[in-house]
């Protein structure tokens, strides 16, 4: 898996590209952490380049949403493809991040 980051405006932007899968899952934890370390929590995570994720992938997600979540904040996650959308409704992930269809519109809406 390649892990892009950019920066727009206040927020840092980590786009992964490829399966969100068990042998990709922590190098994604790995990127998103660190990025929280050197710029907090004004991340979004872009999920466009995302085909799928398997339960590791999912769980991930969860984990880090989590993380979020005990610092007061939403996980800020666009791009969502119908499947992986259909995949957090069914495994009720959804509530735990906050969604935006793409990057301009994550990253206008405020910190």
């Amino acid at each position: 898996m390649k892990i892009v980051q950019e920066h727009h405006g206040a927020f840092e932007v980590v786009r992964p590209r490829g399966p969100l899968v068990a042998e990709d899952a922590n190098q994604l934890r790995r990127r998103v952490n660190k990025v929280l370390e050197e710029h907090g929590p004004s991340i979004v995570l872009d999920l466009s380049s995302v085909p799928y994720a398997d339960s590791q992938g999912l769980e991930t997600l969860a984990d880090l949403a989590e993380q979020w979540i005990r610092t007061g904040q939403t996980l800020r996650i666009c791009g969502l493809n119908d499947t992986l959308r259909e995949v957090l409704d069914l495994t009720d992930l959804t509530s735990l991040f906050e969604q935006f269809e793409e990057v301009p519109s994550a990253v206008g809406s405020g910190t």
